[in-house]
């Protein structure tokens, strides 16, 4: 595994703004991250060379092109072999309704993203593609009701949370009287003066 790529506060901010907005003007990208545009330039050419930035993509909505339905397919493939796995990830990704495949640990193989027009495409894609392929020993098939997606990676020091997320616990208020008539203070019991 190659060791990982060592990035400053600059160049995370570039990192977020470009996922933001990958067709952001140099000029306006530099004042927002806060350097000049001749130093944005370098530093995001910098980035695209070392493989940091690997590309720039449109978001395409599935519901305005008729697939309104998503669904995540678990499969489990037998036998366990590479070949085999190679095989079933060469047929996944090249079927149109696959958005994307991610081979996982657990009780299945994979986990498939897939855009489908109704729940009629969806069962055609499980009935009569899916399950026709002998390596394919079960699918199951569940339908996403909302997706929320979030596509920016960001700097490991913005994910550290401040406030955390669980509050530390509070210190255990003390007993409070069951005497103490309406209007008094209430509370740990209260000493007659002497």
């Amino acid at each position: 595994m190659a060791a990982a790529i060592e990035l400053d506060a600059i160049d995370w901010a570039i990192l977020e703004q470009l996922q933001k907005d990958a067709t952001i003007p140099n000029k306006q990208l530099a004042e927002q991250v806060g350097v000049a545009p001749s130093t944005c330039l370098l530093r995001v050419r910098r980035l695209r060379e070392r493989g940091v930035i690997t590309g720039i993509h449109a978001h395409v909505s599935s519901t305005a092109i008729g697939l309104a339905m998503n669904a995540i397919l678990a499969v489990q493939v037998r036998p366990h072999t590479r070949e085999v796995f190679n095989r079933f990830v060469d047929f996944a990704i090249a079927l149109p309704e696959t958005r994307s495949l991610y081979h996982v640990s657990g009780a299945e193989d994979f986990l498939i993203h897939v855009v489908v027009g109704n729940a009629e495409h969806l069962q055609q894609l499980v009935l009569d593609v899916m399950s026709q392929r002998s390596e394919v020993t079960r699918v199951q098939s569940s339908i996403v009701y909302e997706q929320t997606e979030f596509h920016t990676l960001r700097s490991p020091d913005s994910r550290q949370r401040r406030p955390p997320l669980i509050a530390p616990r509070l210190r255990a208020r003390p007993a409070i009287r069951q005497d103490t008539p309406p209007g008094r203070p209430s509370g740990p019991a209260l000493e007659k003066p002497r």
